[in-house]
């Protein structure tokens, strides 16, 4: 393992004769963005415990404060106290900046569209990138009024908000961070917004704003949200389970692993991970420990060991509850008897890469048998012999969940992996890499 600081370009991994130890993820990425957008909104103040530190929420929490928000460390590593605004904030004296976040970009322009002033949002060159129509429409629907490149569908974003009513809306995708926008812009519109869902997406947003005194409405796939002035509340945030899957991936896949990952969150709409590692024969080689609910959302400690597990097709409903997760999952998949099919899933075309063409592309440089489609790839999987894969030189493509992937495929491969871009993991899990040291040095 190179010794090289986490902030190096490149990292350099090898396969260790065993890999285990006791380790927790970040905060829940998704839940650490909606605990700071919701209680700003809200009246009162609020604590915040175990926040991701990771470079997507800190732009949400940059942007926030530039629109008055009061956030201030509160002792402990990842607390913070929110003196919440009401839903009154502060027309920001310059850009805002998103970073890498599209989360902090859509759910920010759900806020933005209900506020009476002029704010222009923006982001690195991969989220200008990014299509943002689909927030854009809806909003404009409700009575916001914004412009944006390429006919209002690309970033900086510029928003003159206020005057919002309810709308009726059938989602084309089933998006959380669409859903959310809409529902943050519902909750100071006049009357009430109603949403349809093709599929279930991850439903944070609305178990907080519940949690905050707002009232949504659930039947089936349709959601109505009703305006309201919300309540600060102090929230926990569980540790990230997109973040947990690399560590999960790692011990099901090497020939001697024994992992704990404590305090994961195992919110319904995020465990498609854990039902696919089912069904590819994981058994109680993925065992839940101590499970338990914290701040309205389920969790609990994961205890993951070596086992051998065989291809599925994964598809349909399923996807939006693991999109995140496809890249390391792709990695497991070369380890499986069999093939692996990934379909229904051309979103992960726009994310921070290519993540279908960059999967495939790095992977291949280390050997696996793996094809891209339209919408997904296959993997055709060469079981867990020793040489499933073999090291080479791979790049993040900017895109932290790849550079995470292609850590793991390292401690998995045959021979030495060069990761370059590997400081890249910092926008979703700043201690990745002290991390896969921690678990290296638990069994020397």
């Amino acid at each position: 393992m190179s010794t090289a600081p986490p902030s190096s370009p490149s990292r350099d991994i090898s396969r260790p004769a065993s890999l285990g130890g006791v380790l927790s993820v970040p905060g829940d990425k998704s839940i650490s963005h909606r605990s700071l957008i919701l209680n700003a909104i809200a009246r009162g103040d609020a604590l915040v415990q175990g926040l991701s530190g990771g470079d997507d929420v800190i732009s949400t929490m940059r942007c926030l404060q530039a629109m008055g928000v009061n956030i201030e460390p509160a002792g402990t590593a990842g607390s913070y106290t929110v003196k919440g605004q009401g839903a009154q904030l502060t027309e920001p004296s310059d850009i805002l900046d998103a970073g890498n976040s599209g989360t902090s970009m859509r759910l920010l322009s759900g806020i933005l569209a209900s506020q009476p002033f002029v704010s222009v949002i923006t982001g690195d060159g991969s989220l200008r990138s990014r299509p943002m129509h689909r927030i854009v429409d809806p909003l404009k629907q409700m009575g916001a009024q914004i412009m944006g490149r390429q006919n209002d569908s690309l970033a900086p974003l510029v928003v003159r908000g206020g005057g919002l009513k309810g709308i009726e809306y059938d989602l084309p995708m089933a998006s959380a961070q669409v859903k959310s926008a809409i529902m943050l812009a519902g909750l100071s519109a006049t009357g009430d917004t109603v949403i349809h869902q093709p599929a279930l997406s991850r439903d944070h947003t609305e178990r907080m704003v519940t949690a905050m005194g707002g009232k949504v409405e659930e039947n089936g796939l349709d959601l109505v949200i009703h305006p309201a002035n919300l309540n600060a509340v102090d929230i926990t945030v569980p540790g990230d389970i997109s973040s947990a899957a690399f560590w999960i991936v790692a011990g099901l896949c090497h020939p001697n692993a024994h992992i704990l990952v404590r305090g994961v969150g195992l919110n319904p709409s995020r465990t498609g991970i854990m039902d696919v590692f089912q069904e590819m024969g994981a058994g109680d080689s993925l065992q839940l420990l101590d499970q338990r609910t914290e701040g309205g959302e389920p969790v609990a400690d994961i205890l993951v060991t070596s086992t051998e597990l065989h291809g599925v097709e994964i598809g349909g409903d399923l996807i939006p509850r693991l999109l995140d997760e496809v890249p390391v999952l792709a990695v497991a998949a070369c380890f499986a008897t069999g093939d692996t099919v990934i379909r229904d899933a051309a979103e992960l075309r726009v994310k921070e890469s290519d993540r279908i063409a960059t999967t495939v592309s790095e992977l291949t440089l280390l050997g696996a048998n793996i094809e891209a489609t339209g919408d997904g790839m296959v993997i055709h999987g060469k079981g867990s012999g020793p040489d499933v894969l073999n090291g080479a030189d791979c790049e993040s493509h900017d895109d932290h969940r790849l550079a995470m992937a292609m850590a793991v495929a390292g401690l998995l491969a045959e021979g030495e992996t060069t990761v370059h871009g590997a400081a890249d993991a910092s926008v979703s899990y700043p201690e990745f890499w002290q991390d896969l040291e921690l678990l290296l040095q638990d069994v020397r």
